[in-house]
């Protein structure tokens, strides 16, 4: 059986590092490569020897290929995905999947037309902590969840201009953070529909309205779910925090509770707490290599079936929510305006 044959779009940190999680894996071939910028090319094709390097979208549309692996600036995933998906391609695409719902929704809509697979490198779900922590809220273990405490605190912020445009990125911490904040609590909880969108928008430590050509670098907001559950999210850039990260999803439910947390300040490290009263059980510790299995799974699903998974509709919901919490601060949809 011939092996799927993929493209890489993009081909910065994030990137190589996911070319180097699909390749181990052994599922498909890598053949194709395109970045602007020379040297990340020459860097991802170290890692893919058979991998050529192409000069641009376009011929790697042309190529021939079983799918494509998208990492480039938030503005251009919706467009990238949908032309990939249109030639009959599988997508694994960076998140966000599209600057807002109505770009997301673009992008399901030509997975399901072209019944392909299409998947978003929602990572921090394949995380032992989280697959652990997901067992408990959804085994019923904890009881009946009635609140969600959900942090995302990065000392540095992104080290590349476009993040701080709000058309290229399609927002701040919320889009670059906030976005995973989302997903995971309603990933955990069954994707229930959702009430009472609260948010507060800052930039600078003054309200993002008094700006509105920034970004946010520090957001809260809060919402309610349909089961009753009440959820509360923090995220920000470059927060005196007094660590490099602060990374936290903890659920509490009437039987107990659990808490997802980084270790020590990482961004990698994390371990899962398991309360009852006043005692803590450690049920999940590092070191876990999770970085790129959200990748390598879409790789290994492509070997084996191609075909459009209907989890994709989730991206939409949680689309859809980013969209209401930038409503409720007050900043009107990146999308609507061209790339500064």
């Amino acid at each position: 059986m011939t092996s799927p044959r993929i493209g890489f779009l993009g081909t910065g940190w994030i990137g190589r590092h996911r070319l180097g999680a699909i390749a181990a894996t052994g599922a498909v071939e890598i053949v194709a490569i395109v970045d602007p910028d020379e040297a990340c090319a020459r860097e991802a094709q170290a890692l893919a020897p058979g991998a050529a390097i192409l000069t641009c979208y376009e011929s790697l549309l042309d190529a021939g290929l079983d799918g494509v692996v998208i990492a480039t600036p938030s503005a251009l995933h919706a467009g990238q995905a949908v032309a990939a998906l249109e030639r009959g391609m599988a997508v694994f695409c960076q998140k966000p999947l599209g600057r807002d719902a109505d770009e997301t929704r673009r992008v399901v809509e030509a997975a399901q037309a072209a019944d392909r697979l299409l998947a978003v490198d929602f990572s921090y779900r394949t995380t032992a902590a989280a697959t652990a922590l997901a067992e408990l809220v959804q085994s019923g273990a904890l009881g009946e969840i009635f609140a969600a405490d959900l942090v995302f605190h990065n000392a540095y912020g992104p080290d590349k201009p476009w993040f701080y445009d709000p058309a290229a990125a399609g927002g701040g911490c919320v889009m670059d953070l906030g976005v995973h904040l989302v997903d995971l609590a309603l990933w955990l909880t069954g994707f229930p529909a959702v009430e009472n969108v609260t948010a507060r928008l800052f930039a600078g430590g003054r309200p993002l309205a008094e700006n509105p050509e920034a970004v946010e670098d520090y957001a809260v907001a809060s919402f309610a779910l349909a089961t009753g559950a009440a959820v509360r999210l923090a995220q920000s850039w470059r927060l005196h925090a007094g660590e490099d990260a602060r990374i936290e999803a903890s659920f509490y439910g009437t039987h107990g509770g659990v808490s997802l947390r980084n270790v020590g300040g990482s961004f990698y490290d994390f371990e899962l707490l398991h309360f009852r009263g006043t005692a803590t059980e450690r049920l999940v510790v590092p070191p876990d290599d999770w970085g790129g299995r959200a990748a390598a799974a879409w790789a290994e699903r492509l070997a084996g079936n191609p075909s459009f998974d209907p989890d994709a509709l989730r991206f939409i919901d949680t689309a859809r929510l980013v969209d209401r919490i930038y409503a409720a601060g007050g900043r009107t949809s990146a999308a609507d305006r061209p790339p500064a």
